[in-house]
């Protein structure tokens, strides 16, 4: 299972190119694969990158869906319509459509935040921002994780 973890931040030069952080490009590595799937969030001003297989993972519950259901349509195309496929260059480099670089705000540094099977790509003070609200909210309502084998609360997934 692919854990890409910690904070990196790294310049985004004038014609897009920004190096994924050594410590992703190593667990690319662990993975066996170098392609990367790039969206905009469709709930936050980042961008997500998966690996191939955790996207083919997402596509995989889509496939769940009523073909012709219009949440089906609308996660389809929140999934499909923006996304880039990209594999790092020789030096870790990866060229970041303008479309993306929009979405994010991105300027001259981004940050790279680890989220366990997919990693985000954000402003370096928005993401700061976001997970100081973060810690804030697991906090406020005492989140935790639940065992191994333990019930779910209803409507959860």
């Amino acid at each position: 299972m692919t854990r890409f973890l910690g904070t990196h931040v790294n310049r985004l030069d004038r014609k897009g190119r920004v190096s994924v952080p050594a410590p992703f490009r190593a667990e690319l590595a662990r993975a066996d694969t170098d392609e990367l799937i790039f969206v905009p969030s469709h709930r936050e001003a980042c961008i997500e990158a998966y690996t191939s297989r955790a996207f083919d993972d997402l596509v995989e519950k889509l496939e769940n869906l009523d073909e012709f259901s219009e949440d089906r349509e609308d996660l389809a195309a929140t999934l499909y319509a923006d996304a880039h496929a990209m594999r790092p260059d020789s030096e870790g480099r990866i060229m970041m459509p303008e479309a993306l670089i929009a979405h994010a705000g991105l300027q001259d540094t981004v940050a790279f935040i680890g989220m366990g099977k997919k990693f985000q790509i954000w402003d370096p003070d928005a993401a700061k921002s976001r997970n100081t609200q973060a810690r804030a909210r697991v906090g406020e309502k005492g989140l935790t994780l639940p065992g191994r084998g333990a019930a779910r609360p209803e409507g959860s997934a």
